[in-house]
């Protein structure tokens, strides 16, 4: 009895060795036929991502070593040796396919731009577009150039200015400053301002001086110019301060303060005026030093 156990036993252990070295011949048939596959598939991206050159330009990271090394005994079987190619061919074909949706990409892009600069027909779009059979379309008709603005004064205004006659008298100075005089007087301010530096610069020591750069003044400031309006204010004034017209100019002064909305120096020419001059602000000057006054707020 315990003979035919024994047999028995033996029996079973090898029909169990028999199958399991079948199941791992199986395993290892197709284990090998997954890396065919797979290392079949690297070839072919490779041939599609290199076009030509696989062989030159992508190393394989499988080499004839790495498939005919020995593996230590205990730790390493052929079974492993495969499941290691099958692990690099994997991480090969993931770059692989990085690399080609990469490519992808970058063509996708390329054609957009070339597709925005060209015409369907493949050839870049002209600016301008003739139509076709139309021989006066060739040729576009140039659109007038406007007038060019006119830079001088008109005819008109000549003719207002030189109805306005310049004294002749044996002062030639005081003729210079009374044509100015007319000329601001007339509402030509631009005329004026010229006539009256004319005359400053020629007669600048005439006791009409005083006049002139406070006329002079006031053009500019009738003008809208008030910061070219002050200089000739503030020069008059400190010239001379008993001028016959030194007491206007630092009244005048203090309006072109207010227009430049300085209420500081407005205020200190309006109360200069007021101690040094308290006839004219009594007096001749009474109602401008009055309005100016009003205009500000001073301590």
């Amino acid at each position: 009895m315990r003979n035919l156990i024994g047999r028995t036993g033996l029996s079973s252990l090898a029909a169990l060795a028999i199958l399991g070295s079948a199941t791992v011949a199986t395993a290892q048939e197709n284990t090998s036929l997954r890396v065919d596959k797979l290392e079949s598939e690297v070839r072919a991206l490779q041939r599609k991502v290199f076009p030509g050159g696989a062989g030159r330009f992508f190393e394989p990271e499988i080499g004839s070593s790495q498939s005919t090394q020995t593996p230590i005994a205990g730790s390493t079987t052929a079974v492993t040796d495969i499941l290691v190619r099958l692990d690099a061919l994997e991480s090969q074909m993931q770059r692989l396919t990085s690399q080609t949706e990469e490519n992808t990409n970058g063509i996708a892009m390329l054609s957009a731009r070339i597709g925005a600069l060209e015409t369907p027909s493949g050839t870049f779009q002209p600016a301008i577009s003739p139509a076709a059979g139309n021989p006066s379309a060739a040729t576009p008709t140039p659109t007038p150039a406007p007038a060019p603005a006119q830079s001088g004064p008109t005819d008109a205004r000549i003719a207002a200015v030189s109805a306005i006659a310049k004294p002749s008298t044996d002062d030639a100075a005081d003729d210079e400053y009374s044509y100015g005089y007319r000329l601001w007087n007339a509402g030509f301010l631009p005329e004026a301002q010229q006539q009256l530096r004319i005359f400053l610069d020629r007669h600048p020591s005439h006791w009409r001086t005083t006049y002139g750069r406070n006329l002079l003044g006031r053009a500019y400031l009738d003008d809208g110019k008030a910061r070219d309006a002050a200089p000739w204010f503030l020069q008059n004034y400190q010239a001379d301060k008993t001028g016959a017209r030194a007491g206007d100019s630092l009244l005048y002064l203090a309006e072109t303060m207010i227009a430049l909305e300085d209420t500081g120096r407005a205020c200190i020419a309006l109360a200069e005026f007021g101690d040094t001059y308290p006839a004219l602000a009594t007096g001749r000057l009474q109602s401008r030093y009055a309005a100016q006054t009003a205009k500000v707020s001073c301590n």
